[in-house]
């Protein structure tokens, strides 16, 4: 099935590559890779990013939950970030600040619902490819733009579908394809790898998942998956927000907020959701095979739910529990797609001369203070994975505690690539980082800032400042409330101090550490700071 891709991008102020002026870079010659030795050859990337995927849900993290055997090889062979967090919790704008090694409003993509990217903007992909690197991109963009500084992209309409998904091709149409989205993404990935690049030129791939993204499909192949298990209820899971006016004025509680259809496949004829007939328009993608196992798992769950009249803590328990088993299932298919990345790379000798990273976009929150999705700068949602598997030549083994943010991959990826760092990028290489050093001069606390409000969820704007022992947070435009978290007595954030006796140096110094950064980063949306 063919259409035309401008009617599935919400907006069409699209400039074209043609229009795009070329960007100088430096490099020691990536053109004489025939005749380069290996130790001389530039630096491969495959870069594997995934939506809304959280530590807690990794083993090589946390192994509470399920286990991640191809994500933990990874980190097993290479390094795991143990300070590792995202500029804005958020899906495209996260995307933008990893591209652009900027924050969001340097970038100009501060949120899903008003911004379009502009692609002709440098990044480092488009520094890659001026350079002489082969640059790819299959799977999720969701910036509202099309990709630019890419030899070959293939990507899907927005979020995308788990199911028989459709993809904007390069051509100009939009084709749907049949499969599973985290297979049909993998699959497109190594056919790239295998037969559409030059073997004799360095390559930047990234390969960027919907999984695990809401509403959490999962593969028919795994729908069995995790039903006898039962997941430890976080110890806040009822947490009733006091002195936190923000958190308590969202709209992303498992227990009112969680659609029992959309999100937790409770569909029957007789009942009705504000999301029902969204999650129709997903599983109306099945093929009769993929419908007729989905509705062969669910029926008796479905049957069982509704006999059972459930209410109060024993429902959103049961929520829980579905949420926790549905999120996993998609979990188990990415990572056995990870899987196959790095079987590909090892049976073609490339892992000695090439980084492979994995991160999301973001955390996610999986029961902490009762919720699910991102958003907030609270810990889970503030932090995302990210482990990195290094080539030859980079001996760091273990974990990296610096703190480190998603604004620094850009710059890592070009230094990696023998690129000098353009003075524009706000971030920070980690390559010193990758080679074993512990530089005296590296940050010790980083800038956050969620723009997105009024939109789905209904969180807050808020800025804010952590160094790893404190957090300081304000929120603003409709609100004007401040917070502020000791991160090593108050790890779950439940306790906000702000404004408590004995909290005055504190505060004074996170609010000059605020403002140090809000100037720095050149961001235009400050406020008056009450201590100074």
């Amino acid at each position: 099935m063919r259409t035309m891709h401008k009617n599935l991008l919400r907006h069409s102020a699209i400039i074209p590559v043609a229009a795009t002026a070329a960007i100088p870079v430096t490099l020691a010659s990536c053109s004489s890779t025939k005749e380069a030795t290996d130790e001389d050859k530039p630096l491969n990337i495959v870069y594997i990013m995934t939506d809304d995927h959280t530590a807690q849900m990794m083993s090589c993290y946390d192994t509470r939950f399920i286990e991640t055997p191809n994500l933990d090889r990874i980190a097993a062979d290479g390094v795991r970030f143990t300070n590792s967090f995202v500029a804005n919790s958020l899906s495209g704008p996260s995307r933008a600040c990893m591209l652009t090694g900027k924050h969001s409003h340097a970038n100009g993509f501060t949120d899903n619902t008003t911004c379009v990217f502009d692609a002709s903007q440098p990044t480092f992909p488009r520094y890659l490819q001026e350079a002489g690197y082969q640059t790819a991109i299959f799977g999720k963009w969701h910036l509202e733009s099309l990709p630019q500084g890419f030899d070959k992209w293939e990507i899907v309409p927005g979020q995308g579908d788990y199911y028989n998904p459709d993809f904007i091709m390069q051509t100009g149409d939009t084709v749907q394809v049949h499969g599973y989205l985290t297979d049909l993404i993998t699959d497109k990935s190594l056919d790239w790898l295998d037969k559409g690049r030059d073997p004799e030129k360095p390559f930047c791939i990234l390969i960027h998942h919907k999984a695990i993204h809401r509403d959490w499909l999962a593969d028919t192949a795994d729908l069995q998956l995790y039903e006898d298990r039962t997941f430890a209820l976080p110890d806040n899971f009822y947490d009733n927000y006091e002195g936190r006016q923000a958190a308590a004025e969202q709209e992303m509680s498992i227990i009112k907020d969680m659609d029992l259809i959309y999100d937790l496949k409770m569909d029957r004829a007789d009942k009705n959701s504000a999301l029902k007939q969204q999650y129709h328009k997903y599983i109306g993608r099945m093929d009769s095979a993929q419908r007729a196992a989905w509705d062969a798992f669910y029926d008796p769950i479905i049957k069982d739910f509704y006999d059972a009249d459930l209410k109060g803590n024993e429902l959103a328990e049961w929520k829980y529990q579905r949420y926790m088993r549905d999120y996993a299932k998609a979990v188990k298919s990415l990572d056995d797609n990870v899987g196959r990345v790095l079987d590909y790379l090892e049976q073609h000798d490339l892992l000695d001369n090439t980084l492979v990273v994995y991160t999301s976009d973001q955390g996610f929150y999986m029961g902490e203070h009762g919720w699910f999705d991102k958003r907030f700068m609270y810990e889970e949602s503030f932090r995302t994975p990210l482990i990195m598997r290094l080539p030859k030549g980079y001996e760091r083994r273990g974990d990296i505690q610096q703190m480190v943010q998603n604004i620094d991959y850009a710059p890592t990826f070009m230094e990696i690539a023998g690129l000098d760092v353009p003075a524009d990028m706000q971030g920070v290489s980690l390559l010193p980082l990758l080679k074993g050093e512990n530089p005296d001069d590296w940050r010790n606390a980083l800038y956050y800032h969620f723009h997105e409000y009024p939109a789905e969820h209904m969180v807050k704007r808020h800025y804010g400042v952590s160094n790893n022992r404190y957090k300081l947070i304000h929120f603003y435009n409709d609100i004007d409330k401040w917070e502020l978290y000791d991160l090593k007595e108050d790890p779950k954030e439940m306790n906000n101090i702000y404004g408590k006796p004995g909290t005055e140096e504190v505060t004074r110094q996170m609010m000059q550490e605020l403002k140090r950064l809000q100037e720095q980063y050149d961001d235009p949306i400050r406020h008056t700071y009450p201590i100074d």
